[in-house]
């Protein structure tokens, strides 16, 4: 690839996962608004509702780790487009779905395939983009993400009132086919540090390299899906229930065999080698932390708004607005900040604001307006955007040795 063709083939390149991610997090956050709709049209309860939501989280949590590991033996093109692919036929089946058990059976195949795109998009930007410009590029995905949060529920409640809550999975069906082609053209099977363009089996870490140790990756997946199903469990049937403690016993277990074979297997599924980098340790457990503590405001804060104030859920989805443009505006300058100056006081600042925003919600969201929540989730948005872009990127360039 030519000098001049680069900045052009980069834009495409990111404007392509820029889209998958938007799709990957309104898709999963949309359904919230039409759920009314679909217990009133399949006669399901509130708790079998809940799987509707928790199936599509389930699969990403579980899928997200275990794309990241199978990108390095794999083209990264073909799991990307293969991926997609999972994603409409999963949404296909939720547009055609006659009775919940089938609606589940699609998001979770839709789960599946969404599971992929934060991962290999992140994978894509690090062996791509030069090193000073993967901070804004991450930005840019982290925006992408922001609007789906902000989108989601209001796109969810608009196009439910006018074709049902089915239209929803027509409309991310077309769009996921949309980005194949794409994703064919865009995304290179193999990437060289500087962005050129290289076969897939001459870049270390791809297709020939080593072996795939699937009984780790089985048990990384079983110890996730275990704890997560474990902890739903928990909120419907009670902690003390078999199904609950039993999951989270089971989770415990896998994560113990899990420990086992990193240290003991010669080709293991996590590289003990990368608990020996510090930097890198440091980054994921921010960029983690930060990721949960930001799912976490967007999954409760709804559900308080609605029990303690009685919005309808559109509303309790505007709520949540705010926070979703905050994230869209900042997480690409944070990026690039952090492309300038380095990623730890960007971090610290992001995770400050989320502590006392975080603590503000905790301690006045029950009795406030909705438009004090409302700020709260803001500053939620803007200390995730200042910690989850920078610490992405940091990982990305310790690992690359930048």
């Amino acid at each position: 690839m030519g000098e001049q063709e680069k900045p052009v083939f980069l834009r495409l390149l990111l404007a392509v996962l820029v889209s998958a991610v938007l799709v990957a997090v309104t898709a999963g956050d949309m359904v919230v608004a039409v759920l009314p709709l679909v217990a009133e049209e399949l006669g399901a309860s509130e708790a079998q509702l809940g799987w509707v939501v928790t199936g599509y989280l389930f699969v990403l949590s579980v899928g997200i780790p275990l794309y990241g590991r199978i990108s390095d033996f794999f083209s990264l093109r073909r799991i990307f487009a293969v991926a997609l692919l999972l994603f409409a036929a999963g949404s296909l089946v939720c547009a055609l779905a006659p009775s919940l058990p089938v609606l589940v059976v699609g998001r979770v195949v839709q789960g599946t395939g969404a599971a992929a795109i934060p991962a290999l998009s992140v994978v894509a930007v690090t062996r791509v983009m030069p090193p000073g410009e993967r901070g804004g590029a991450v930005g840019l995905m982290a925006s992408g993400g922001g609007v789906g949060i902000a989108a989601g529920p209001v796109l969810g409640g608009a196009v439910g009132q006018i074709w049902g809550w089915s239209g929803l999975f027509w409309i991310t069906t077309v769009l996921a086919l949309a980005l194949v082609p794409g994703v064919l053209y865009a995304l290179p099977d193999g990437a060289a540090r500087d962005g050129s363009e290289v076969s897939h089996h001459t870049e270390r870490g791809f297709a020939g390299e080593g072996r795939f140790d699937l009984p780790g990756g089985a048990l990384l997946g079983l110890g996730v899906g275990l704890f997560l199903f474990g902890i739903t469990q928990g909120q419907v049937a009670g902690f003390a229930s078999f199904s609950s403690w039993g999951s989270l016993s089971g989770a415990a277990l896998a994560a113990s065999l899990l420990v086992r074979r990193t240290v003991s297997a010669v080709h293991s599924f996590v590289p003990p080698s990368l608990f020996e980098n510090r930097g890198y340790v440091a980054a994921v457990v921010v960029a983690f932390l930060s990721m949960f503590a930001n799912v976490s405001a967007l999954v409760l804060v709804p559900l308080l708004v609605v029990a303690a104030h009685g919005l309808s859920t559109g509303a309790a989805g505007l709520v949540l607005t705010p926070g979703g443009v905050a994230v869209a505006i900042l997480s690409p300058m944070a990026g690039r900040l952090s492309d300038r100056m380095g990623a730890r006081l960007p971090v610290l600042a992001g995770l400050a604001v989320m502590g006392l925003s975080t603590l503000f919600l905790s301690t006045f969201a029950a009795g406030a307006s909705p438009l004090l929540v409302s700020m709260g989730i803001v500053g939620v948005g803007m200390g995730f955007a200042f910690t989850n872009s920078p610490a992405n990127n940091a990982a990305a360039g310790t690992l690359a040795g930048k």
